[in-house]
């Protein structure tokens, strides 16, 4: 069966990618929001409800749900803690509910919010794979350690993906960006390499079909190098041309939490929303969901 998707026909924000060959039909999709599903009965996966009130004969559904920190049962204990995760310290120490470091508590993985010295001591929280395995390791290295040789968790948020046949890889932090610039790009190979700056300073890099450029980027954001970089690339622009980077309010239906900075310390106060900032939120989450996030 066929079904003709277009953007008009959606009552919630729309998701559409296009990055296929020149010569090829470009891949794209579309989500819509309230959809249904219906099975026989036999327990058999039969037809999906578009929000639009149209239906689809469908077999297979992928379900993906997101996640909460599981911080409720720290109440009480004494720490840090709240919806947002456990505070720590650069070496996975947990702060306790006062702001001093505690010598037994270790914390790592999604429910940690630690400082990152690239990012001028931000609580940061990743929810990448990559940071819970490096930020366990170094939290276990620590458990062990005597103070003189404990280490510091430096760990560069990091993710990659493929989408309908083309490559994504991220390092570092877009979402603090104040300014954009392509520096690497081949409109006949279709790929392209994006940095962000912040302050005048390179702090993330976006790849498209080029993986193997990041490394660099990687070492220059570690650097703290100067925003624009001059890479003099063979396949880069004969003069950068930096944008501003017009990220999204948090809470607006592009923002994604996976890497973001959470406040500047132990006794930061969870950001609350004004009804005016409530506008524009997600219409996908309940409003009393957003007034607590």
């Amino acid at each position: 069966m066929e079904y003709p998707i277009t953007p008009e026909v959606l009552d919630c924000p729309t998701i559409q990618m296009s990055f296929g060959d020149s010569a090829a039909i470009p891949r794209s999709a579309v989500m819509f929001c309230g959809l249904e599903l219906e099975g026989d009965a036999q327990k058999k996966l039969r037809r999906a409800q578009l929000s639009d009130g149209n239906d689809l004969d469908v077999e297979v559904a992928v379900v993906a749900l997101g996640s909460l920190r599981n911080t409720a049962w720290l109440q009480g204990a004494g720490l840090a803690a709240d919806e947002r995760g456990v505070v720590c310290d650069a070496s996975c120490r947990a702060f306790d509910a006062d702001g001093v470091v505690t010598d037994d508590i270790f914390v790592a993985g999604d429910v940690a919010r630690w400082p990152h010295p690239l990012y001028d001591g931000q609580l940061l929280l990743v929810e990448h794979w990559s940071n819970a395995v490096t930020q366990a390791e170094t939290a276990a290295h620590n458990m062990l350690a005597s103070s003189a040789t404990r280490c510091a968790h430096k760990h560069l948020p990091s993710f990659w993906s493929n989408q309908f046949g083309v490559n994504i890889k991220a390092i570092g932090l877009p979402t603090i960006a104040d300014t954009i610039v392509l520096t690497q790009g081949s409109i006949e190979e279709r790929r392209l390499v994006a940095a962000y700056g912040h302050q005048g300073h390179i702090v993330a890099a976006v790849a498209v079909n080029a993986p193997r450029s990041l490394p660099a980027y990687q070492g220059l954001i570690e650097a703290r190098a100067p925003f624009p970089p001059e890479l003099h690339a063979s396949n880069g622009p004969t003069e950068l041309h930096p944008l501003l980077a017009g990220f999204p309010k948090r809470g607006q239906p592009t923002h994604d939490p996976g890497a973001v900075p959470t406040g500047a310390g132990p006794s930061t106060p969870e950001q609350r929303l004004t009804e005016e900032v409530l506008k524009l939120l997600d219409p996908r989450v309940p409003r009393d969901a957003q007034r607590e996030s």
